[in-house]
């Protein structure tokens, strides 16, 4: 018989409205992120302190690589500038209207947005999130006036002129009232992140961000608050310490180091290749389930990111962009000239601060195994969100759930806040075993949440993004899984595929 989920209506929380809001504003930066990439490393080559004029080569105020930077004689000109300017912003604001209404929405954030770029003199990012969206969801309402009205063959005339008037009204209305209070804001968020560099508070921060990224809000703090943060702070000052404050792999790394030293059980056995995914791999969502698991471990994680926030502002480090994913390889392609040696003490030093505080509880900790505590921890999760999950078939030793596929299964999704690092695996994880089983005609793809559609037979989520995926896919058979790569419940849902695929 082959386990699966049952199927209440979905309980939405506090929990999941801030997953949502979070993951809105992070995808519409995350698609993006190779422009970023792209623009950090433009500028660490060719801007006037960068590698190439520190290496001698067109170190000269006419040369080539200032014509690129931007600087001596070419001063206001180049690369760099227009494209943190104008490029990165309209990316943003096309991929925010773009989600709410498509490219008709895309095409009309953009609009919107070059109204809010040209208003101010500043990286405009907050103001991109603001019209993008607005652009987009303003657009679809005004299309759904005249709706099946217009007489065949304006069609074309009618909409092409729609969204020329009413994107130049929304970009005259972004340059005239958006763009002082977006600035405002900004400028006072500015003066927020100075005041807890200038008193040595910065540490604090990770009292918010190491619990938030549990709850899998990273990519909405990271991509949706300090990227943009950071980008302009980069701009000023050629680095941006903000860019380590969730990015900064060291605290995941110890965690995963204490639990191959003093863990138990299906926890230290899988420590090791998590470690790996998460340091080089830069997926810090795989050491999620064992923070989860045991929650007090959170203290571990808290010590070392503020040990690595206090050594990197000790040492006024900074990346140049962000490094997405938070592998160590994509931090130290971004790293400023002079921040080498500040980032890896604090990498490391972050690292031994969490290994060793996690060490401590893990050691005390009277707890049963680790494998009966997932058990427990699952029980606790059915509790709260008030239905069951397969966890609980699959930790209590192996006995049948009440709910079995009575449906073919064809295609099915592997889901997660972004839809590119744990998806990713946990779907070729996924995929294999099912090819394996000789189920060619099944297909297992990784998408965002947000992108879902109720048009699949199956979804496998991590269980605390159940709830948001099955408000997208409510007619779908939804798995929940505590671990991307190793979790029994692929081999349950390869038993519900034999059943249901019988010919």
């Amino acid at each position: 018989m082959a386990t699966t989920t049952s199927t209440p209506g979905a309980r939405t929380g506090a929990r999941v409205h801030v997953q949502k809001f979070g993951t809105f504003l992070s995808n519409m930066v995350m698609p993006n992120i190779g422009a970023f990439i792209a623009w950090g490393l433009i500028t660490a080559l060719f801007i006037e302190v960068g590698w190439l004029p520190k290496l001698g080569i067109g170190d000269s105020a006419g040369s080539w690589v200032a014509e690129i930077g931007g600087w001596g004689d070419f001063a206001g000109g180049g690369i760099v500038g227009p494209m943190i300017t104008y490029l990165l912003p309209i990316l943003i604001g096309y991929t925010g209207g773009r989600m709410v209404y498509d490219t008709r929405g895309g095409v009309v954030g953009a609009i919107a947005t070059m109204g809010v770029i040209a208003g101010t003199d500043i990286p405009m990012f907050m103001g991109a999130m603001i019209m993008g969206p607005l652009g987009g969801w303003s657009m679809k309402h005004i299309d759904a006036i005249w709706d099946g009205k217009i007489k065949p063959g304006f069609e074309m005339l009618v909409n092409n002129f729609a969204a020329g008037i009413w994107g130049g009204i929304l970009a005259t209305f972004a340059f005239f009232v958006m763009s002082p209070i977006v600035t405002w804001i900004s400028d006072r968020l500015g003066e927020g992140v100075d005041g807890l560099v200038s008193n040595n508070l910065l540490p604090l921060t990770s009292l918010i961000i190491e619990p938030a990224k549990v709850l899998f809000l990273n990519n909405a703090i990271n991509h949706g608050v300090l990227t943009p943060l950071g980008t302009q702070e980069a701009v000023e000052q050629g680095k941006s310490v903000l860019f380590l404050l969730e990015a900064n792999p060291g605290p995941g790394l110890g965690l995963l180091a204490a639990y191959m030293v003093f863990g138990r059980g299906l926890a230290k056995a899988s420590a090791p290749g998590a470690a790996i995914i998460h340091f080089l791999g830069g997926i810090h969502e795989i050491y999620f389930p064992y923070v989860l698991m045991k929650p007090k471990l959170i203290v571990a994680m808290i010590a070392g990111g503020m040990t690595g926030v206090f050594l990197n502002v000790l040492f006024d480090v900074g990346l140049r962009a962000p490094a997405a994913p938070g592998s160590i390889f994509a931090v130290y392609a971004q790293v400023a000239t002079d921040s080498y040696l500040g980032v890896t003490i604090a990498v490391l030093g972050s690292a031994a601060v969490t290994f060793l505080v996690a060490s401590v509880l893990l050691r005390t900790d009277k707890a049963e195994e680790a494998d009966d505590q997932l058990v427990h921890a699952t029980a606790d999760m059915e509790a709260m969100k008030g239905k069951q999950s397969i966890a609980s078939t699959a930790f209590a030793g192996g006995g049948a759930a009440t709910a079995t596929a009575t449906r073919e299964i064809r295609n099915i999704v592997f889901a997660c806040d972004a839809g590119m690092g744990s998806s990713a695996m946990g779907a070729s994880v996924l995929r294999k075993k099912i090819h394996d089983a000789g189920h060619p005609e099944v297909t297992v793809v990784n998408k965002a949440i947000a992108n879902l559609e109720d048009d699949v037979d199956l979804v496998v989520t991590h269980q605390d993004l159940t709830d948001r995926a099955r408000q997208k896919s409510p007619s779908a058979i939804h798995v929940s899984v505590d671990n991307f790569m190793g979790s029994p419940k692929y081999d349950e849902i390869v038993t519900m595929v034999d059943e249901g695929n019988k010919s």
